[in-house]
């Protein structure tokens, strides 16, 4: 399984996750043995997730997460293997993000998606805003980082063709 090259992953690139230890293999086997593998039995999860392939490679992984059900929206989470990152970032943010626009709008009817980033990953932004992401907030010192707080910025979409 991808879930040891996950974790490497999520380790390599702690400082732009909502990670506060650096994950062991223990805690990678608890989590989807206690979290991920339980999303497959609801009906209406808080997050679906999945793998990103190169061919039958694991490259990436990410989904919808903190999905609100009621109110139709989800945040978008996607990492991708730390090596591929300085050379193709913008090629597979945006490509997921056109994986992930289709499960979200056309799958789910979901009303919006929305990423929530520190502001330290400048790439990113930019891929957001190429992809149609509309910068909708900036949270000033919002969360702490390094022992010092940082803006997060939040980039929404929404579905234009959202029917109830």
């Amino acid at each position: 399984m991808d879930q040891l090259d996950i974790m490497q992953w999520r380790n390599e690139q702690i400082y732009h996750l909502r990670q506060n230890k650096t994950l062991t293999s223990s805690d990678q086997k608890n989590y989807f043995s206690n979290v991920v593998a339980h999303l497959f039995q609801q009906e209406k999860p808080q997050q679906i997730l999945f793998s990103y392939l190169e061919g039958d490679k694991c490259i990436g992984y990410g989904g919808l997460v903190h999905i609100n059900w009621v109110d139709q929206h989800a945040e978008i989470s996607f990492i991708m293997n730390t090596e591929l990152e300085q050379q193709y970032f913008t090629f597979h943010w945006s490509t997921y993000l056109k994986l992930i626009e289709a499960v979200a709008f056309q799958e789910l009817n979901l009303h919006k998606i929305y990423t929530y980033a520190f502001d330290l990953r400048m790439k990113l932004y930019k891929v957001l805003e190429e992809n149609n992401f509309s910068k909708e907030a900036r949270l000033i010192d919002h969360a702490k980082f390094e022992n010092r707080f940082v803006d997060v910025l939040i980039h929404s979409k929404f579905n234009e063709s959202f029917k109830f």
